[in-house]
């Protein structure tokens, strides 16, 4: 398919109190709600590559900060987050601006995770979800090398900082895109312009990401029963230069197995959206209506 040439705009903002949070989302567009969970320290500037392809192509897009990170502030101090309370985010955001009908969803990474929670507790809530990467290291065969290195991660970040864990993360999983997190380590001038702006927020964000998200997300089992229930709605993405990252690519395929899901192969690597943002949101958008 051809993505039309989108009308750029500023995006309306808006704020969502939830339980222990306050969400700040923004949309874009008319049409059928796809709302759009990023992933690592990212928040709702990753798809800003994208998010006016997707609003050409007929879709009221929703992007959101999630919870403890840029401009979602938590009520209390960071704690370990959870899947389920996240997934509830999604599910409230919904109701508050697509309360009568079936949305879409796309979830990157850590936010594919989210997708694929949101999916198996409210499927009547859902028209189609594509989930990106999820590294849900359960499904692996040998998960034990993958959650070591995530741990190495976590405490690097705790007594080193940020730059050494990222530079960990990157290479135990093989090179390639460490997570949306990844633009944090970069020199803004070296980044996409859309996700310039986006850039000091993220490397604010890291630290959270790495310490209170990473583990507790890819230590998340998957409601496989759940998901396999509702396969005609689930679509399980990676990306065509992930070969190689297992923690990354490996969960999607073997969910794909146990699910019948079908799967989708993306431009880019991990951070496709953000890398090639045209033809991934093009991929996309065929995922969504096929």
């Amino acid at each position: 398919m051809t993505t039309t040439a989108p009308t750029t705009g500023k995006p309306a903002a808006g704020t969502l109190k939830v339980p222990g949070a306050t969400l700040r989302y923004e949309t874009r567009g008319s049409g059928p709600v796809l709302l759009l969970i990023p992933g690592g320290a990212g928040d709702a500037g990753v798809f800003e590559g994208m998010a006016d392809l997707l609003a050409a192509a007929g879709h009221t897009v929703v992007s959101y900060d999630p919870r403890g990170l840029s401009r979602s502030p938590l009520d209390g101090p960071p704690a370990d987050q959870l899947v389920r309370e996240w997934s509830e985010d999604a599910a409230r955001l919904l109701d508050h601006l697509a309360p009568d009908e079936e949305a879409y969803v796309f979830g990157s990474s850590s936010g594919a995770i989210v997708a694929l929670d949101l999916l198996a507790r409210h499927p009547e809530r859902l028209r189609r979800v594509v989930a990106h990467e999820p590294p849900l290291l359960a499904l692996l065969a040998e998960p034990a090398p993958h959650r070591e290195l995530f741990a190495e991660v976590r405490e690097l970040s705790r007594t080193a900082g940020t730059g050494p864990a990222m530079a960990r993360f990157a290479e135990g999983l093989g090179g390639g895109g460490a997570e949306q997190g990844d633009g944090a380590r970069h020199d803004p001038a070296e980044l996409p312009p859309s996700i310039r702006e986006m850039a000091g927020r993220m490397a604010a964000n890291t630290p959270f990401f790495l310490e209170r998200v990473l583990c507790p997300f890819s230590s998340a089992e998957p409601e496989v029963e759940g998901l396999k229930a509702a396969a005609g709605r689930l679509v399980l993405g990676v990306g065509e230069e992930s070969a190689g990252q297992e923690a990354l690519v490996g969960p999607a395929r073997r969910l794909a197995e146990l699910t019948g899901a079908r799967g989708v192969e993306f431009p880019g690597g991990h951070i496709g959206c953000v890398e090639r943002p045209a033809e991934f949101a093009e991929v996309l958008v065929t995922a969504l209506r096929r």
